[in-house]
C-alpha cells in the first residue's frame, strides 16, 4: 500500500493517472489561457510550501493547485501568487 503525501502535487503519485487527469485538462484549454512554464513551476513551488495543499488540492478552495497554477487568471487564495 503506497502511503499518500499530503504535501505533494498530483505529479509527485502517478505520472500516468496524472497525464489522464491534469495533462488532458490543460491540453483542452487554449494555449492563451496558459501561463510559461517557468511561471507555472514558480507557483507550484510555493504551492509545496503551503500547508493548504493536500494530495495534490487546495484545502482553501478545493481546486487541483496544477491546474489553477497553470491558469493565466489564476490566483491563490491566499495571495501568495
Amino acid at each position: 500500500m503506497t502511503k499518500i503525501c499530503t504535501r505533494c502535487l498530483l505529479a509527485d503519485f502517478d505520472r500516468v493517472k496524472y497525464e489522464q487527469l491534469i495533462g488532458k485538462s490543460l491540453n483542452d484549454l487554449p494555449p492563451e489561457d496558459l501561463t510559461a512554464d517557468d511561471i507555472r513551476g514558480k507557483r507550484l513551488d510555493i504551492c509545496r510550501e503551503c500547508d493548504k495543499l493536500n494530495q495534490g488540492t487546495c484545502l482553501a478552495c478545493g481546486c487541483f493547485v496544477e491546474i489553477r497554477a497553470a491558469l493565466v487568471r489564476g490566483k491563490c487564495p491566499y495571495k501568495k501568487w
